[in-house]
Order: structure tokens, then sequence, then C-alpha cells
């Protein structure tokens, strides 16, 4: 609740505060060409940052692994663009912030990390990989090196299933 209070009460009033300052110190239209101005130039770098994240990302799925740090980046550049979007300093200036390279990617990680503390779900960034390691498989996925089996991959479960929804539609 106090999140929701600071974004939708607060900071528009802190940005028309600020707008106005700086308003009365270098002129309306050139407060407003200011603004349009970090617009700009925050969607121009928006685009580029994004289409290299998205790059990123193809890759890693490309070589078998879950894009989880770029998932999380792609968040932050939505928001980033949403906030340079939005008329005001000091938006613009949490959306720059977002839209720095190291900055964003440190905070992806912390971000990750802290939700897998609050999810409680330790294991799951080891099981985003798709490849082994440590079984000498190189480039290429487990399941298709035959040499390889389940006591060599601890990580992995061996079973057997059944497809029930084709058995029912089959007794129709």
């Amino acid at each position: 609740m106090p999140v929701l209070f600071l974004l939708f009460i607060v900071m528009p009033i802190v940005e028309m505060y600020i707008l106005i300052k700086v308003g009365g110190l270098i002129g309306g239209l050139y407060t407003i060409g200011l603004v349009l101005l970090t617009a700009l130039i925050g969607v121009t770098l928006l685009k580029r940052q994004g289409l290299s994240t998205f790059m990123t990302a193809q890759q890693k799925m490309n070589s078998g692994q879950m894009p989880v740090t770029e998932m999380a980046e792609g968040l932050m550049l939505a928001i980033a663009g949403a906030l340079l979007l939005t008329p005001g300093f000091v938006t613009d200036t949490i959306g720059f912030i977002l839209l720095t390279p190291a900055l964003r990617q440190h905070l992806a990680k912390r971000l990750f990390k802290l939700w897998l503390k609050k999810s409680k779900q330790t294991q799951f960034y080891s099981q985003t990989t798709f490849y082994t390691r440590d079984a000498g498989v190189s480039g290429r996925a487990a399941s298709e090196n035959p040499q390889t089996n389940s006591s060599d991959r601890p990580d992995v479960i061996e079973g057997e299933y059944k497809i029930i929804s084709d058995e029912k539609n089959e007794k129709k």
C-alpha cells in the first residue's frame, strides 16, 4: 500500500513541483523542450538496449539455457520506457538509470536472487540449463548423448508417463 501511495500520489506532486521550479528558472518552452528531448533520447536508447537484450536472450535459448536474467532485464526496460515517456525529471532519471546496462544487469541479478529467497526455490536457477556440465557433453543436449545416463546426472529423475487426454478423446 505505501508503494502505491508513493507512485500515484506523491510522485506526480514531486514531478509537478520540479517542473514548475525548472520552468521558473529556464522558462516554460525550454522546460517542455527538455522533457521532450529526454523522452526522445530515452526511446532511442530503449530501442537499442531492448534489441541487445533480446539478442542475448535468443543466444541463450539457442544454447539451451533459460534467459532468466534477460527476462528480468526486459521487464526493467519496459518499466524504463514507461518512465521515460512520463513527463518529468524524476521519472526520467529513474528511467535512464534502468537503461544503463551494467546497473540494470546488477539490479536484475539482485532482484532474481531476492525472488529466489522469497519463493524458497533455490534449486530453480540450476535447473534452467538443459545441458550437463559434468557429463562431458559439449554443445549437445544430454538426451542426445547415448553414453550418459541418469546416474551420471543427479538432477535428472527417470520415470514413465502416459498421456491421458488422448485416451479420453478416443473413448468419446
